[in-house]
């Protein structure tokens, strides 16, 4: 019986989502927490994606398969009791057998939080602590040269190998609080990313709105085809996977 779930963690506690050997991951918790419910028996979960250490999920998707049959409702309460509570499923449903949470995602939504007031330890795993004023009207702009379908081989690890690095952003936006005015978050809606893509997309924004940058320079850096055109990599705590859409 394949089974279908939305869950979020805080990524702070984790050496990324995927499993690895001797490390504290999201999947390896998910995984010895499903084997005890599923009679002793191993489970492996699939998720939407994977997402690196010190990186956070509001609604990461996943599936899986139990050898036996179990109201989903029961099982979320199961599974939660099982969980640290940096884990917390959502949501779990009975799915078809070809259902696959990778390969079936229409589009995922990534947004990442700067801080560009006083530095906050409380928040400094959940928010990047910029801690001075950015130009965020030219960041917007830079944003929108990257919707649209493109090469993004620029924004992704050199040594990553794929059989393609294109890829389509549906929309960007900034996100402001008025109740907060020193929070900017930017939103990045696509098809689908590469490794370390929006956290390279950021780090070239920040140097935009630091005037090292001008907006225009995004399609020069596209254009290039180059890790090396793009700079630095923003920090993982402030990213955010949002939402997986099926």
């Amino acid at each position: 019986m394949r089974y279908f779930m939305y869950f979020s963690y805080d990524g702070s506690k984790f050496s990324g989502y995927q499993k690895q050997p001797s490390k504290k991951t999201i999947q390896g918790e998910l995984e010895k927490a499903l084997k005890k419910i599923n009679s002793n028996k191993t489970v492996s979960v699939h998720a939407s994606g994977r997402t690196d250490a010190g990186v956070h999920a509001l609604n990461q998707a996943a599936h899986f398969d139990l050898d036996k049959e179990m109201v989903p409702s029961k099982l979320m309460c199961s599974l939660n009791s099982l969980l640290p509570e940096s884990i917390y499923i959502k949501s779990i449903e009975k799915v078809n057998d070809d259902f696959h949470a990778r390969f079936n995602v229409k589009a995922k939504e990534y947004i990442y939080k700067i801080n560009m007031g006083e530095y906050n330890p409380i928040e400094r795993d959940y928010v990047f602590q910029y801690n001075k004023r950015l130009d965020v009207v030219e960041m917007e702009r830079a944003m929108k040269y990257l919707e649209g379908e493109h090469d993004f081989k620029s924004f992704t690890k050199a040594e990553e190998e794929y059989d393609s690095t294109i890829r389509t952003i549906v929309q960007t936006k900034v996100i402001r609080d008025v109740r907060n005015v020193n929070l900017v978050v930017l939103s990045f809606l696509g098809t689908g990313f590469l490794r370390y893509m929006v956290r390279n997309i950021v780090g070239v924004l920040i140097e935009i709105g630091e005037g090292k940058r001008k907006s225009e320079d995004i399609i020069k850096i596209l254009n290039a085809q180059d890790r090396t055109a793009a700079g630095k990599t923003a920090n993982p705590e402030g990213l955010y996977l949002k939402e997986v859409l099926y």
